[in-house]
């Protein structure tokens, strides 16, 4: 019997090699690969072996996601940057863009609450006990970069809420207070939409794209202390990490 003959594959639609040549670019711009001007047409055409209508269609994707800038006998050049955030290190928002610039907080509040069970669950705390609740919009010079929600256990947020919260974060806090070092953190990271409160506080449209994380932090001995829910802007923050494969996972035979 003769094999099967293998099917071909459906060409490549020049939408499709756009959204490629785009993805490579991004990150090319969020790494600091270009100075200020992207090459020219022509030569990513080259770089990328595609037509230059695929170029442009890349760059006007890019365009519209605010990336870069375009115009006539000028050329296309770098409207801003992203910031990195790592996901394989437990750090705050500051200790993370140390040697970036100055971040602030604005302490929209800082009280004690009864949270809600879900929340007490994942403190430990028993239903009814109040936790201290923080509420910060965190700038990063004169751009609102995050709006950040945090349950803390009472023995350690009423002393947190006395400190200055304007200038410090929460994680350097804890560890003063508590006299040692934060040990882990289990984290959830998903894409969301921002409803009208978010948007309005971090000054991007209604149905604006976000990355929120749920963070649940623990000290050294494994007791968690810190419930966060932190609504980043997704258009200024790129989270990054470096994963390894374990090794009892590296069978690659299909079972």
């Amino acid at each position: 019997m003769s094999p099967e003959p293998i099917p071909l594959r459906a060409p490549v639609r020049r939408a499709d090699r756009a959204r490629q040549v785009a993805d490579v670019l991004r990150q090319q711009i969020h790494a600091g690969a270009f100075a200020s001007s992207l090459p020219g047409e022509q030569e990513l055409a080259a770089e990328f072996t595609v037509s230059r209508n695929t170029v442009r269609d890349a760059l006007a994707l890019l365009k519209d996601e605010g990336l870069i800038e375009r115009a006539p006998r000028i050329g296309t050049h770098v409207a801003r940057r992203k910031y990195d955030h790592g996901l394989d290190a437990l750090l705050g928002l500051k200790e993370t863009l140390r040697g970036h610039g100055e971040v602030h907080n604005e302490v929209r509040a800082a009280t004690r609450v009864v949270p809600p069970l879900a929340v007490a669950r994942k403190l430990r705390l028993e239903p009814g006990r109040q936790a201290v609740y923080i509420e910060r919009l965190r700038w990063f010079g004169d751009l609102p970069l995050s709006l950040d929600l945090t349950y803390l256990v009472p023995d350690i947020g009423d002393e947190v809420i006395t400190r200055d919260l304007e200038t410090n974060d929460v994680f350097a806090l804890i560890e003063q207070i508590s006299g040692g070092p934060l040990g882990s953190a289990d984290l959830a990271l998903e894409a969301v939409t921002a409803d009208a409160h978010s948007a309005a506080n971090l000054q991007i449209p209604e149905g604006g794209a976000l990355l929120l994380l749920e963070r649940l932090t623990r000290l050294e001995d494994g007791r968690p202390v810190d419930l966060e829910y932190i609504r980043m802007r997704g258009d200024r923050i790129t989270m990054r990490g470096s994963l390894t494969r374990p090794p009892e996972r590296t069978d690659w035979r299909l079972i």
